[in-house]
């Protein structure tokens, strides 16, 4: 148990007490946070960071979509930027700057009003834009990587600093994210674009994903990430496991790097199907696949 020597009595912040994680995360699933913790600005997470509980745990929740918390819940404190302030976005000339709890779905809405082009392959990320940098996080052959100026940055010391690409050493769905930073906001690059193409292109891109992957169903997004030169979802397939179910978790028919709650899921279910794909697909292929979603918590 976190012993919280009255810190969080001085916060300005929402403090919460086991909290549910489940409704937190697109999968669905999960057992509660023994603290969240929802800083109202930069100053109320700094004060957090320099007077926090000595040896607690401390996890930072974006919008919980690429997300596997355990069934036993995560003992220590889970902070979520999701106040007004970590929602802010600026732009000046061809830079948009995004503090980190913004939501990537509510972005194609600001790049049409403002005529912002460049950035529309990150409307169709589920989560928030600072949960982008850890995994590179791309689609439609960009990554956050090739857009990304600059980023401001807080450790689990307190103290704010601005860091810059080359200090994530980014690489294909994966950088050297350190594990004590908390993304504040990032600065993109952008350019001026017609708004009709920015729409063209943003509808293009939804059109695609309702073809080609489940939508409106509880899922993760892709479950492993695609090794060299190959596609998960092809490995899968062959390996048989499209379709393939434990307990209330489901690999999709429709894009069988898509893992499901068909609703009665648990985390352990999840994580099963997750270990049993890799187990099948390295036995027929030779080939490990690699988690792409993160896991936190303990089992129950």
């Amino acid at each position: 148990m976190v012993q919280t020597k009255n810190i969080f009595s001085q916060l300005k912040g929402r403090v919460i007490y086991n909290e549910p994680l489940s409704k937190y995360t697109w999968l669905g699933v999960g057992g509660p946070a023994e603290i969240m913790f929802f800083p109202k600005d930069l100053d109320d997470l700094v004060f957090f960071l320099k007077n926090k509980p000595h040896n607690c745990p401390i996890y930072i929740l974006g919008g919980g979509s690429n997300l596997l918390v355990r069934d036993g819940g995560v003992q220590g404190i889970i902070i979520k930027l999701d106040t007004p302030y970590f929602k802010q976005k600026t732009t000046n000339q061809n830079q948009l700057t995004c503090y980190a709890g913004f939501k990537n779905t509510l972005l194609k809405k600001f790049l049409i009003q403002n005529s912002l082009g460049g950035l529309e392959f990150l409307c169709s990320i589920p989560g928030t834009i600072g949960g982008t940098v850890k995994t590179n996080a791309g689609c439609f052959g960009k990554s956050l990587s090739d857009v990304l100026i600059s980023a401001l940055v807080v450790d689990f010391n307190g103290h704010v600093k601005e860091v810059f690409p080359k200090d994530f050493h980014f690489s294909y769905r994966s950088s050297d994210f350190p594990s004590d930073w908390i993304i504040i906001a990032l600065t993109l690059e952008t350019h001026h674009t017609n708004s009709d193409e920015i729409q063209k292109i943003i509808d293009e891109h939804q059109a695609y994903r309702k073809a080609h992957q489940p939508y409106n169903e509880k899922t993760a997004g892709s479950t492993f990430k695609n090794p060299k030169d190959l596609s998960a979802w092809k490995l899968i397939r062959e390996a048989g496991c499209c379709g393939l179910e434990i307990g209330g978790a489901k690999m999709s028919d429709k894009h069988c790097n898509f893992m499901i709650n068909k609703g009665t899921a648990t985390a352990e279910d999840c994580e099963t199907l997750g270990n049993t794909i890799i187990d099948t697909v390295k036995q027929k292929t030779g080939i490990s696949l690699e988690w792409e979603i993160q896991k936190i918590g303990h089992k129950k």
